[in-house]
């Protein structure tokens, strides 16, 4: 049995890291269950999902990240006709969300990230942009002589309307600097993600976990994401994302050990004590039927997710690390997988909005 006092601090918003590692203790379905009942009380039944298109708009990069399988994969980079091709497919298909991410480019001018934001907001206004994670932020500030303010300034102008909260992995310097050793630190990702919000660009939070990161980290992870919540109130959504260790560095090396990919067991609990964590202070779990596969991101709907994620149309960096889940679902079988764990489908705007 799950301890009251640690049930009560749940119910309150004030889990302690202490509370999470007693309750990795307990079994599995117990955490899971106050993980559903947590969900239950905060948003009820409803399991919502965008329908949007992700855009990966070149795969150049000059990161050396570890655990990356879709760097320089092709060297391509999409005209502004491409890109504006793939745009007008998105809204024909009935997209409210276009998510644009790339590689980091060497000696990028911020006029590459602008003109992408204006060819979606010249033809197609209503749709929302959902583009450019911290690090291509700070990656287009350090290139062109800008602060992350004055960046952030400039992407909001010209037509940015949320960030991604990619780029966090695992937020302690100790992984980072074995898994992607090149990249922002924990307190720059903290920094440029604050100063987003407080441009009043809200954003999202990830957390790519199941590599070289223990479960204490885990931990310290979700409760930075609390922190910068408290302090701003700016993220919409905690996502949690299994690595994918094929064709990449990070996980031949763990594979070489015997160590494979999360099992699911593994997979819910994450997830669960997200929403243990994080209850009060965000209230969408985002769950990732590319990452976790179809069926079992379904049995994370009971384990304190109430959110499915996009249709996506193509989503080309999980699949080149080993996702096997395919690049594009439609609302038909979205809803079908909500309704079958008796929930009741929504479909939402980047903002948690219900569309009609």
């Amino acid at each position: 049995m799950i301890p009251e006092d640690i049930v009560e601090r749940a119910y309150m918003g004030t889990t302690t890291k202490e509370d999470a590692l007693k309750l990795l203790e307990v079994k599995p379905f117990e955490l899971y269950a106050l993980a559903d009942q947590l969900r239950n009380e905060a948003v009820g039944d409803n399991v919502t999902y965008v329908v949007n298109r992700n855009i990966n708009f070149t795969d150049k990069c000059v990161g050396t990240c570890g655990f990356c399988a879709f760097k320089d994969k092709k060297g391509y980079l999409l005209s502004p006709e491409q890109i504006r091709e793939k745009i007008d497919e998105a809204v024909a298909s009935g997209a409210t969300e276009l998510c644009i991410q790339g590689g980091l480019m060497e000696d990028v001018k911020l006029d590459l990230y602008l003109d992408i934001l204006r060819a979606v907001k010249e033809d197609h206004n209503h749709i929302h942009t959902h583009c450019f994670s911290p690090m291509e932020v700070y990656h287009a500030a350090t290139s062109n002589g800008l602060t992350i303010e004055e960046t952030l300034a400039e992407l909001k102008k010209n037509g940015l309307n949320t960030m991604p909260g990619t780029a966090a992995e695992i937020l302690a310097d100790r992984v980072r600097e074995i898994i992607c050793p090149g990249k922002i630190t924990r307190q720059q990702w903290i920094d440029i993600v604050t100063a987003a919000h407080q441009a009043e660009i809200r954003t999202t939070a990830t957390m790519m976990y199941g590599h070289v990161e223990t479960w204490e980290e885990r931990i310290d992870h979700i409760l930075t994401i609390r922190e910068i919540q408290k302090n701003t109130g700016g993220f919409t959504e905690f996502v949690p994302l299994p690595f994918m260790p094929y064709n990449n560095s990070i996980g031949e090396e763990m594979l070489k050990k015997g160590q494979f990919m999360t099992t699911g067991v593994e997979d819910l609990k994450v997830y669960s004590l997200a929403r243990i964590l994080l209850n009060t202070h965000i209230e969408n779990i985002q769950v990732s039927w590319v990452k976790l596969g179809k069926k079992l991101a379904q049995v994370a709907l009971l384990c304190g997710g109430n959110d499915l994620g996009g249709t996506l149309m193509e989503e080309s960096i999980s699949r080149s690390a080993g996702a096997s889940n395919g690049e594009v679902i439609t609302v038909e079988e979205l809803e079908w997988i909500i309704r079958a764990a008796e929930r009741t489908p929504v479909q939402r705007d980047t903002l948690y909005r219900s569309i009609l």
